[in-house]
């Protein structure tokens, strides 16, 4: 119930007013102590006392990203939405400036184009300083005009998207707003009476312009109008220029920066491409080499293959040449003309033995010799 937006609240652009900070934002803020704490059931009324006692300004700050109380009333404001006429006493308010810095920045996400502008021009002349707590949880100097320049010129501001307005010269061309009148206006126009005065006073030669200058012609009077008018028109002119110029510096920064990522992106790009071009060509030769050794290998096993091939087949055809040899020699040998032979052998060996001279006894085997050589039977004992 505490972070709910006021039923009675307006959409602002078409939302609930608290969506306009981001939710994670919004998360942080609901969770912070002075949230709780000091912002639960303030009004329109007590918030004045609450910015009273602000001594700086900043969006969040620290490793957890804490937000500030400032931004902290910001989101109280945008819950319970006050009136217009008490936003304006904000801006309005001199003895405060953190009162008038508050108000602007909620004029600067709720309000129209043309309150931004009539608003918050004024307060270009407000020069005092102010307080910043940056991210780092410093603080640094800033002072209020530049704040307002900031608030009307960038897109940002203490962590908040701020949403966008239209440029003040489209705003002068359809007659919303009036040429913005420079603060140094006056005092160019009192110059140029202290130059007339002392012009006057050290006196000219020529009488017509002693006349001129003493008198009071309408054609003077005509004269220090067209000067003052001349004035206004190059005020404008400046003003105009400057905010073109600005226009044109953020969008020359926004397409140098886009560009800059542009050529970040494509040169990681192009280096992956080449580091993945390089992995696949290492790839690719690794498996080129091993389908390699892998072709070596099996054409080295065919070759010892066919040599263990061919040597079993060299060896198989000697065998059967010598079995062929053999057979061949065992053929042709005929067996008529050895029978006689080794009948005749067979005979000897009988006679031998029946003649007794292969005896073992040696005198045995003397006495059968001469037996046998006389023609008598051998001895057999």
């Amino acid at each position: 119930m505490a972070n709910r937006t006021d039923p009675l609240a307006k959409s602002i652009r078409g939302t609930n007013p608290q969506n306009l900070v981001e939710k994670i934002l919004r998360s942080k803020i609901y969770q912070n102590t002075y949230w709780k704490e000091q912002c639960f059931g303030l009004t329109a009324e007590t918030l004045v006392d609450k910015a009273m006692e602000l001594d700086h300004l900043g969006g969040t700050f620290g490793g957890n990203r804490k937000p500030s109380p400032f931004i902290c009333l910001v989101m109280k404001m945008l819950q319970i939405q006050p009136e217009k006429d008490i936003v304006v006493e904000f801006i309005k308010n001199e003895d405060y400036k953190y009162v008038r810095v508050l108000g602007a920045f909620y004029l600067r996400l709720t309000g129209t184009d043309i309150d931004i502008y009539r608003y918050l021009e004024p307060l270009y002349n407000d020069y005092r300083k102010l307080r910043r707590k940056s991210a780092d949880g410093q603080y640094a100097l800033t002072h209020v005009d530049e704040y307002i320049d900031e608030l009307l010129t960038t897109d940002y501001s203490c962590d908040i998207a701020l949403p966008r307005i239209k440029k003040r010269w489209i705003l002068e061309q359809n007659k919303q707003l009036e040429p913005r009148r420079s603060a140094l206006e006056d005092d160019f126009e009192e110059e140029e009476e202290k130059d007339e005065d002392e012009q006057l006073a050290t006196g000219l030669d020529d009488e017509h312009e002693k006349d001129y200058y003493r008198g009071g012609s309408p054609a003077r009077e005509r004269d220090r109008d067209r000067r003052r008018d001349s004035h206004r028109h190059r005020d404008r002119d400046y003003d105009r220029d400057r905010d073109y110029d600005r226009d044109y510096d953020r969008d020359r920064d926004y397409d140098r920066e886009r560009g800059r990522r542009d050529r970040d992106r494509d040169r990681d790009r192009d280096r992956d491409r080449d580091r993945h071009r390089l992995r696949d060509d290492k790839d690719y030769g690794r498996e080129r080499d091993r389908e390699r050794d892998r072709e070596r290998d099996r054409r080295d096993r065919g070759r010892r293959r066919s040599y263990s091939r061919s040597r079993s087949r060299s060896r198989d055809r000697k065998d059967r040449e010598d079995d062929r040899r053999k057979r061949h020699a065992r053929g042709s040998a005929s067996p008529g003309r050895d029978e006689p032979k080794k009948k005749k052998e067979k005979k000897e060996k009988k006679e031998k033995k029946d003649d007794g001279t292969d005896h073992p006894d040696p005198e045995i085997a003397e006495a059968n010799r001469l037996r046998a050589s006389l023609g008598l039977k051998p001895l057999k004992l």
